[in-house]
């Protein structure tokens, strides 16, 4: 059964299933990938035992509580063979429009219900069919032989060595990675291919929106239209940051950490939150009181692969930089799987968009609520400034630009607090002083 994974949320978009119909499974081992509206989800094997059947497909929605997946446990797996073979029969003709409605379909796919069963991506199968390939001819190099894409390249590499570099093409062309290509054509010279405008290689297409990216488009639209936004700008001369980091990074390597910017602007933002603790509060959903939070658990917005995602770091007054630094690292890189932790993605008071490491200089980012202000930090750039003694000189330059909830902050109140943020990430020797 598909279990009750919290948070309200009654289906769930089957994304990739782990093992194949008859694979033998061990307890906690990963049998699918469901992502829900808020992260991807992992669904383990609660013992071990033989999978007989899926009930959906990937890419239809499964709700809770319902069945997801069928098993035999090994403790009914020494049954007689015979006796096993004639139930699963009689099972599977009684579950016969729920197969055909739920069940992965081989024919849809263009393969033989013994090729659908060998385990691999859709994308492998499209690249199986634009190759014409079959599936069982390639030793797949994954988990329970699934077939990687590195699998079928290299497959079709020996092949071209072998029949000659004009027979088929080692890997699709720009065109055949972007549509359906007939399995005859796929195997054709494509070499004038070259010469097509790129305005033809476009193509008309729906897509579905639907996991995450469904979830933060509905709530980018709730926030931009349920609070005032107002921006507040300015720029941030790092340059004495940047020649501290550089002096504590073979400390931090040394400790396994590898240390950005980042958990210093986390540290000097959470020191500010103690001078103005309204960066850090929160509206009730009726409006009437403001809500103080007594950790500053400040999100990053990071573009992972399920789409745009606000993990936090919780209780940042509290941490040192080192560990600001490993817990960065750490939903960083969960981020980008698209497998954050429901408890990750909850709870945050303060958001940072670093739209800097993109390249981008300014931006007018959308509050996360609700929370009351997000700020989005630019490319450093080296740059001419005046010094004290009114001569040129070159510095780290950093624009922000904040965006604040008008509804309980101004801008005298995101000024001075992003004065003494900006005070402590200019002089970082000065927050040695406010470390508890």
């Amino acid at each position: 059964m598909l279990p009750d994974i919290g948070e309200g949320i009654v289906e769930c978009e089957v994304v990739t299933w782990h093992v194949a119909e008859g694979d033998k499974v061990e307890e906690d081992q990963t049998i699918v990938d469901v992502m829900t509206d808020k992260a991807l989800v992992e669904i383990t094997a609660s013992e071990p035992g033989r999978i007989v059947r899926f009930h959906y497909s990937q890419g239809e929605n499964a709700r809770v509580h319902t069945p997801l997946y069928a098993y035999v446990p090994d403790s009914d797996d020494t049954a007689d063979e015979a006796s096993r073979v004639a139930h699963e029969a009689v099972t599977e003709a009684g579950m016969a429009p729920a197969a055909a409605q739920h069940a992965p379909s081989a024919c849809a796919s263009g393969m033989s219900p013994a090729q659908a069963r060998i385990p691999a991506t859709p994308a492998v199968r499209r690249l199986l069919r634009e190759h014409a390939l079959d599936i069982s001819a390639i030793a797949g190099s994954g988990r329970n032989g699934r077939v990687l894409k590195e699998d079928v390249l290299a497959y079709l590499a020996r092949d071209s060595a072998a029949a000659g570099t004009t027979d088929r093409p080692t890997a699709p062309s720009a065109d055949q990675r972007h549509q359906d290509v007939d399995p005859a054509a796929a195997a054709e010279p494509v070499a004038c291919e070259s010469h097509e405008p790129r305005a033809a290689r476009l193509e008309a297409r729906q897509v579905p929106l639907k996991g995450v990216a469904a979830v933060m488009a509905r709530r980018m639209v709730q926030s931009s239209t349920q609070i005032p936004h107002f921006h507040y700008g300015d720029e941030l001369d790092v340059t004495e940051l940047l020649a501290l980091r550089a002096r504590l990074k073979s400390r931090a390597d040394k400790e396994g950490t590898r240390l950005t910017l980042m958990p210093f602007i986390m540290k000097a933002m959470a020191l500010a939150v103690l001078e103005e603790p309204i960066l850090n509060a929160s509206l009730s959903d009726d409006e009437s009181q403001v809500l103080y939070h007594a950790s500053c658990n400040i999100g990053m917005a990071v573009d992972g692969a399920a789409g745009l995602m606000v993990p936090n770091v919780k209780s940042v007054e509290r941490l040192s930089i080192l560990e600001i630094a490993r817990e960065v690292a750490r939903l960083t890189e969960a981020a980008r799987n698209g497998r954050v932790p429901q408890a990750d993605l909850k709870g945050g008071t303060l958001s940072i968009s670093n739209i800097g490491a993109l390249g981008g200089t300014y931006a007018a980012p959308i509050i996360h609520q609700p929370e009351v202000a997000i700020v989005a930090l630019g490319r450093t750039q080296r740059l001419p400034r005046f010094d004290v003694d009114g001569n040129v000189c070159a510095r780290d330059i950093m624009t922000i630009t904040w965006a604040g909830d008008h509804r309980i902050i101004d801008g005298g109140t995101i000024a001075r607090f992003s004065n003494l943020w900006k005070h402590y990430l200019e002089h970082p020797d000065e927050m040695l002083l406010s470390l508890a």
